[in-house]
């Protein structure tokens, strides 16, 4: 036993990392960091894409990519040393000692496999074995309620299913009960809630508090500090691959000693930035006033769109939406995944044909129209995806790419080698990345570069399907000033679909609450956050975790 800063008692240390030091071909990228993690304890790594969370993260399950050349005075789990190891060593760590939650479900899960089968291989012989052979039965149970555990709806009807059938929300709870199976003593998470709704990333963060509890470790890598404050006891601020602020949670959240931590703080949206430019706590540019006779961006009315699914059954994914979008203004779409959201955006898209209902763009008929027939103006609607890597052709560089997305929108005369270099210093890009693929991007730069190709044909509206999900704080303030600013400049419209209530209330001037492929509330931001008239509406607001000194674990 050990006693920390504050006095308390801490359990033997799971964990024990000192003077951790990882290099590819000669550059070192952690730069001597050291923490350690108790059984029953949360810590929390925090910092801005390629600030070496993740390297580190995997390096702890030897994951860490070949080349690598690592070095540390102290590199232990449970006893354990962690240098040197090899291959059929880490085997014998991973999944029943370490589990491990990677980012991006999509890549992570097999895609020629059910769901139940991926827990399944997970689950090994753990808690299954009867009288000397395996029970078929009783590991079909487990998997359908470890699915069960991790919030998924009909856990015996996704079992059966792939991951391409499931939304973003329900592949990211199935990689979560995958890595859960064995009940390993240390779970490391690597932004397990980035994909889901307020609702379900309460559930998730319950589960890692339960597993706290029953005395699991937890190393937890979050770009989003309210999820930090809900679950860890302590938080390491890494930048540049060395912690700058290293501390209890309560300290670190609420009374940070380094202007890093502070500025990454000051780049969280929120009701309270509303208004406001999170780079620089300036007041957002006015726009420009819509002239009286131009056209609404959007006119959505009455839409209606029935899927059938196995059996012949018949599901209302959208039932009677109707709302109105301005030039310049925002429209935020909230629900819970499988609410309709995702399938309204389609048909908005001209990508999915309403059963009834209409949608009209600028004022002309958009959904009533064939693919031909919206060619000439496909490029006055666009696109920022949730999962920008299964949208990319990933044998093109950046550069084709956006090419490809600025001659679809822009006519002759431009000078397209100076717009890609405009659109990727937009994004907080350099021109380096012209060169690269998908593939060798990380997931906030691949989400950079899906935003950049749906600014490229300057669209009078833009779809935006989670498009900052997958970026940091400090990113992700500065990709929603862009947003911000280009709306004050173009006059685009935003249609703006996140799970996330926080950036909703900053970016939104009316908001859609969607549930059951039905509205159950519309309104401006403000009233529907400050006075919100639906229980459901209730509900998510309640699960949204903030950080407030006196709710932090203590």
């Amino acid at each position: 036993m050990s006693v920390d800063t504050a006095g308390r008692v801490r359990a033997p240390k799971l964990v024990d990392v000192q003077d951790l030091r990882i290099s590819f071909g000669g550059k070192e990228i952690v730069k001597g960091i050291s923490f350690d993690v108790s059984a029953g304890e949360c810590l929390a790594i925090v910092g801005e894409s390629g600030s070496g969370k993740s390297v580190t993260a995997r390096t702890l399950i030897g994951l860490t990519g070949e080349g690598a050349e690592i070095d540390a005075a102290t590199l232990t789990f449970d006893g354990q040393n962690l240098l040197g190891r090899t291959d059929r060593q880490w085997r014998g760590l991973r999944g029943e000692q370490i589990g491990f939650v990677l980012q991006d479900a999509l890549v992570s899960l097999d895609q020629l496999r059910t769901v139940g089968s991926e827990i399944d291989e997970a689950l090994g012989n753990y808690g299954v074995r009867t009288s000397g052979r395996l029970n078929r039965a009783l590991r079909e149970e487990r998997v359908v309620e470890l699915l069960d555990l991790v919030g998924v709806p009909e856990p015996r009807v996704r079992a059966r299913q792939r991951p391409h059938e499931l939304s973003g929300g329900l592949r990211q709870r199935a990689l979560i009960a995958s890595a859960l199976a064995r009940d390993p003593k240390l779970l490391i998470a690597d932004e397990p809630t980035t994909a889901l709704d307020a609702t379900v990333q309460a559930q998730i963060l319950d589960v890692l508090a339960e597993a706290k509890g029953r005395g699991n470790g937890i190393i937890l890598i979050s770009h989003d500090l309210a999820v930090v404050s809900r679950v860890a006891d302590r938080v390491a601020v890494l930048r540049d691959g060395e912690i700058v602020e290293y501390g209890p949670t309560r300290d670190v959240l609420t009374r940070p000693s380094h202007e890093y931590t502070r500025s990454l703080l000051a780049a969280v949206p929120s009701r309270a930035s509303k208004g406001t430019l999170l780079t620089s706590g300036d007041t957002l540019p006015a726009a420009p006033a819509p002239a009286h006779d131009r056209p609404l961006a959007l006119q959505v009315r009455d839409l209606h769109k029935t899927f059938t699914g196995k059996a012949r059954t018949q599901k209302a994914a959208v039932n009677g939406v109707s709302f109105d979008l301005e030039p310049g203004k925002t429209l935020g779409i909230v629900g819970e995944s499988g609410s309709g959201k995702s399938t309204t955006a389609r048909i908005v898209l001209g990508l999915t044909t309403p059963d009834e209902g209409s949608v009209e763009l600028n004022g002309r008929p958009w959904s009533a129209l064939n693919d031909a027939q919206r060619r000439a103006s496909r490029h006055l609607i666009s696109v920022i995806y949730q999962d920008p890597l299964s949208s990319f052709d990933p044998r093109w560089t950046v550069e084709r790419i956006l090419r490809d997305a600025l001659r679809a929108g822009r006519g002759p005369g431009v000078d397209v080698d100076a717009a890609v270099s405009k659109l990727l210093d937009q994004v907080g890009l350099s021109d380096e990345f012209r060169t690269r693929h998908p593939l060798r991007l990380s997931g906030g730069q691949r989400q950079r570069v899906a935003i950049a190709r749906a600014l490229a044909p300057e669209p009078s509206v833009i779809v935006c399907d989670e498009p900052v999900s997958a970026l940091d704080v400090s990113i992700q303030a500065r990709i929603l000033d862009l947003l911000a600013r280009l709306q004050a400049e173009t006059g685009v419209a935003l249609v703006f679909i996140s799970h996330d209530l926080g950036v909703i209330h900053h970016v939104s001037d009316d908001i859609l609450v969607m549930r059951d492929g039905e509205v159950v509330e519309y309104g401006t931001a403000d009233a529907v956050f400050e006075t919100p008239r639906h229980p459901y509406t209730r509900s998510l607001l309640d699960a949204v975790p903030r950080i407030d000194a006196g709710e932090l674990v203590a």
